[in-house]
């Protein structure tokens, strides 16, 4: 920084700067693709699982919000940012390997206890796991995203946010297709648990990557050193959330985009590998069935389960691709032009994938839902870039994270219900519930949310 400007960022300046949201990326995408299969060998019924699931959305929406207040006061020798990036990935990093393995746990507790447990204590377990990992997913993701502002000049918050997509694309994409690629190229399987302990490793060694090698200006913290002092109270949140909100008008505007959005994207992130297992695979319901019905079903399951990873790899893999040209696109045509046509595309997908049970289709579809992926992952976050007040980044980061979580809880408890009284038989005695219905809601969600982003004012 020099007479307080922030200096410009390089191509390889930026892939730098991306290099922890890849391992950040990395981790939630095996939680989105495995979590479904490990919960219901544990007796998870759809509702369940959406509960399960009401994880991300609460931690979302109480941690984001708190972490980035402290992140914009905490002054230390390892920066504001820093401390929550490397404390939150390795705690997530010892739950993601806990979680692949609750029911051993379980089974260890009964012997060293020697007392009978109950039958889903094993569940239980992988359930507080899953808070945790989103937790601390949280803690992480909202300081990270107010680094761009931090760290990054106003005229490149368009193009920061590109190449964070670009992350979380290939994050994901080589989340996703490792196992599919092991097994197709070497004939290896690789188990649930080596993946979720590959993925705490990548996280780990991602964002330690990142704290060591992105400074924070050490005037930047006398500065803010003198703001913490000068405080005198605390604000509240309920202020907090006011001052947000009068930022802008259009700052009411990106978030209910981003609220309908979310209900739209989480309808697919969540539901997509069940989808894959019982809508494409016709592999019945496991959550009741007995443990030889299960190993009757087994191999069903992990070739439902591989397809379902190698469709998020083509979706991310097409964020992955298109994430800077999206960038590019939108600092000559306006994030809002690019934006609807992003989210035109996946409600196209969406539909599609709701009305086909052909493999070839819905890997193809699942493609082109990677390009609204791309511009949901960016654009939003470069709109409200252009109102926040240095200073404040944190907390408007994790207020705005409301808009993501909240959205969470809708699916995790409406659409998961739906699904749950969508059921129908399926063959002699077996249960199979419609999860295409997922697909139909998240559609006219995200088309809500694009109607929303063609009243969006931008900033000249």
């Amino acid at each position: 920084m020099e007479d307080n400007q922030l200096k410009k960022f390089t191509t390889p300046m930026f892939l730098n700067f991306a290099l922890g949201f890849f391992g950040l990326q990395f981790a939630w995408q095996m939680r989105i693709i495995l979590s479904g299969p490990v919960t219901e060998n544990l007796g998870a019924s759809p509702f369940l699982y959406g509960l399960i699931w009401l994880a991300g959305p609460f931690t979302g929406m109480v941690v984001q919000p708190l972490v980035g207040a402290l992140s914009d006061k905490t002054v230390s020798p390892f920066g504001r940012r820093r401390p929550y990036l490397l404390g939150g990935a390795l705690i997530a990093a010892l739950a993601l390997w806990i979680f692949p393995n609750s029911a051993n746990i379980a089974d260890w507790l009964q012997n060293i206890t020697g007392a009978h447990l109950p039958e889903l204590t094993a569940l239980f377990i992988a359930a507080v796991m899953i808070w945790i990992i989103d937790a601390c997913i949280n803690i992480a993701q909202g300081p990270y995203r107010a680094l761009v502002p931090d760290v990054v000049p106003e005229e490149q918050y368009s193009i920061a946010n590109s190449y964070m997509s670009l992350a979380i694309g290939l994050g994901s994409v080589v989340a996703a297709a490792t196992a599919p690629f092991l097994k197709w190229a070497f004939g290896y399987q690789m188990s649930i648990t080596a993946q979720f302990i590959m993925a705490a490793l990548a996280f780990a060694l991602a964002m330690l990557w990142t704290c060591v090698t992105i400074k924070e200006h050490q005037t930047r913290r006398e500065e803010l050193k003198d703001v913490a002092i000068a405080e005198k109270e605390e604000t509240s949140f309920i202020k907090s959330l006011k001052d947000f909100f009068a930022l802008s008008p259009e700052v009411s505007k990106i978030c209910l985009m981003q609220f309908f959005t979310w209900i739209g994207v989480m309808c697919m992130l969540i539901f997509f590998t069940q989808y894959s297992v019982h809508t494409i695979f016709e592999v019945p319901d496991l959550s009741t069935v007995s443990d030889e019905a299960k190993a009757l079903y087994e191999n069903a399951t992990l070739v439902g389960t591989n397809f379902s990873s190698i469709c998020f790899a083509i979706f991310n893999f097409i964020c992955f691709i298109v994430a800077i040209p999206i960038g590019v696109l939108s600092a000559k045509y306006t994030n809002k032009k690019v934006h609807i046509v992003s989210l035109i595309t996946m409600i196209l997908a969406y539909l599609g994938m709701a009305f086909t049970k052909d493999i070839r289709a819905v890997a193809a579809l699942m493609g082109l839902a990677g390009i609204g992926w791309a511009s949901i992952c960016a654009l939003p976050f470069a709109m409200l870039s252009q109102y926040i007040k240095k200073g404040t980044e944190g907390s408007v980061m994790g207020l705005f994270n409301i808009f993501i979580a909240g959205p969470q809880i809708f699916v995790c408890t409406l659409v998961a219900g739906i699904i749950s009284k969508c059921s129908f038989v399926q063959g002699a005695d077996a249960v199979n519930y419609h999860w295409e219905y997922a697909f139909l809601i998240g559609a006219a969600c995200l088309a809500i949310a694009t109607l929303v982003t063609n009243t969006i004012k931008e900033k000249e």
